[in-house]
């Protein structure tokens, strides 16, 4: 099996599949920076949108398992300023399972373009969680809570924020300290894009009129925050799931309660992370999607294969994906299976 053929000739990024500690396939792709011709490779940090709501998730439910938080607590009760027309009853488990009906700053139901946002308030002044209050704190509910399941950016705002309230800690530098260095992921934070650490990838977006790129530091917050905004490497990635799934992060109760369905039956959604069905199981990825990025990271449980692919020029990252999983599952039911070929 030819996985080269798979991967568009004008995909830019990096792809990585691997099946338990062996690598069958990883490749690098097009420009970490275009304007100096520096290449893609497997130590480039790529920015990850929305798929850092995973870390924000596990981080909850290890706070949960020492018992300074429970599933049931309130953000009446875990904070004391006022929510406004914001339903103080929700729960911390409606946060982690997108059922909470808060207003969304970036409603993605409603809008398409996330650099929409920052018409009227520049993306430079958000370097914090707090500082997307102002989107969303005057809203009215969007639905009662715990009615249905709508996927919603505010929640995982609210969420790092009760890191930060119980902790004492900044949410990303909790996350480095329970999630990123316990995995050795030493290529993984969350970094401002004006002061970006060595290796990180430039993100770009197509500029139709003048028919070139342009990067996307206007586009995006200045510092990502508890809905996402990770930077890291296809390696670290692969270093998150090997500890998520070896139960060095979370009991085995508490990682089967993340990797099941919470959300109903029209989505398939556990905390924080995406489950596809298969067969009487699910199958978990995260993914992010923001101007000039695209990710996802898939885990076969069956046949154990992680498929991991990111661009930093928000190339279309699902539909190889896609095809990457079925040609694997086409080989691994042939006798013996074919190998993947370079």
């Amino acid at each position: 099996m030819n996985i080269e053929k798979i991967i568009p000739t004008d995909f830019r990024g990096c792809v990585s599949i691997s099946k338990k500690e062996e690598i069958l396939f990883q490749r690098a792709y097009g420009y970490a920076d275009l304007s100096n011709k520096v290449l893609n490779d497997f130590e480039t940090r790529f920015a990850t949108a929305s798929a850092g709501k995973i870390f924000v998730a596990v981080a909850i439910l290890q706070l949960v398992e020492k018992g300074k938080l429970h599933l049931e607590d309130k953000i009446g009760t875990l904070f004391d300023f006022d929510w406004k027309q914001i339903d103080p009853g929700i729960t911390v488990e409606q946060f982690l399972t997108h059922t909470s009906g808060i207003p969304d700053y970036f409603d993605e139901s409603v809008m398409t373009e996330y650099e929409d946002l920052w018409y009227d308030f520049p993306n430079y002044r958000i370097r914090s969680n707090k500082d997307l209050f102002p989107f969303f704190i005057n809203k009215e509910m969007m639905y009662p809570k715990g009615s249905r399941f709508q996927y919603n950016n505010t929640g995982f705002v609210v969420l790092a924020m009760i890191l930060e309230q119980i902790t004492g800690m900044e949410f990303d530098q909790y996350l480095e300290k329970s999630i990123f260095a316990p995995c050795n992921m030493t290529h993984t934070g969350y970094y401002e894009l004006d002061r970006l650490p060595a290796k990180c990838a430039f993100n770009y977006i197509f500029d139709r009129e003048r028919n070139n790129y342009r990067t996307n530091i206007y586009s995006v917050d200045a510092k990502g925050t508890g809905a996402g905004g990770a930077f890291t490497t296809v390696g670290d990635v692969r270093l998150f799931w090997e500890n998520l799934l070896s139960y060095k992060l979370l009991s085995p109760a508490m990682t089967k309660n993340m990797l099941s369905n919470h959300s109903g039956e029209n989505r398939c959604y556990g905390y924080g992370v995406w489950l596809t069905e298969a067969g009487n199981d699910f199958n978990p990825h995260f993914e992010g999607c923001d101007p000039g990025v695209s990710f996802i990271s898939a885990f076969d449980k069956e046949n154990q294969i992680l498929v991991t692919l990111v661009s930093n020029y928000g190339d279309n990252v699902w539909k190889p994906r896609r095809d990457i999983a079925a040609s694997l599952l086409l080989s691994v039911s042939k006798k013996g299976g074919d190998p993947i070929e370079s």
